[in-house]
């Protein structure tokens, strides 16, 4: 369980869209538009953390993480309500081939956070919130199909929460997973259209291995990812 808050929701710290490497990873997107979508759907992925962070109840974490999905969902029927969260997801991210219906599935991933106890499946269920996080921006970018997109985001997010866990036994169940999904997304060449996504994963993967944020061999690390794909 995660640092006394409901269910396993506490103890949240996320990397905040002012850091040097949320800009880095921005700046390795395709196009600024790509940039938009990615920086968007980052932002709700910290409100989100940012929800649970702040909820003493799990019943009152419920009902927040339904007000969000249903404001997501309501996307597609409605202008954006006067919620900056919202209002970027619909200017970045929302568009003919992308619903707020599909947004709204990356809360599902948090939702199982409420839970007591987390076994192997709400594991992978919390991993999927990464890994539609992903796949969304990997479409916007225009990522091409090679690049595992969903694998990186499954790990991504596992890594994330790994680090995270004061339970030794979830925490070492969720690193096992975020290595092995991290594993796979770092083994391959990403196209360039992908390289802001492929930068993430490779960084997670840093995460895990205990190498300091900001520290150059970060940077040099995802410098290389830019450059070559690899």
């Amino acid at each position: 369980m995660v640092n006394a808050m409901p269910g396993n929701a506490g103890g949240w710290q996320r990397d905040d869209g002012e850091s040097p490497e949320r800009g880095l990873i921005l700046a390795y997107a395709p196009t600024i538009d790509a940039a938009n979508a990615l920086a968007a759907l980052l932002a709700l992925d910290d409100r989100l953390g940012e929800t649970l962070r702040t909820t003493s109840e799990p019943m009152l974490g419920q009902i927040r993480l339904k007000w969000w999905e249903d404001a997501l969902e309501a996307l597609d029927r409605a202008p954006a309500p006067a919620e900056p969260v919202l209002q970027g997801i619909a200017a970045a991210v929302v568009r003919p081939d992308v619903t707020g219906g599909a947004v709204a599935g990356i809360v599902a991933g948090w939702s199982v956070l409420l839970d007591p106890e987390l076994d192997a499946e709400a594991l992978r269920a919390h991993g999927e919130r990464g890994a539609r996080l992903f796949t969304l921006a990997g479409q916007i970018a225009g990522a091409a199909e090679r690049d595992p997109v969903a694998v990186a985001g499954q790990g991504w997010a596992l890594a994330d929460l790994a680090l995270k866990l004061s339970d030794p036994g979830e925490a070492a169940a969720a690193r096992a997973l975020a290595e092995t999904a991290l594993d796979r997304a770092c083994s391959v060449r990403w196209s360039r259209n992908g390289r802001a996504l492929g930068a993430m994963a490779h960084l997670a993967r840093l995460d895990l291995a205990g190498v300091e944020r900001g520290s150059p061999r970060r940077m040099l690390r995802a410098l290389w990812h830019r450059m070559s794909g690899r």
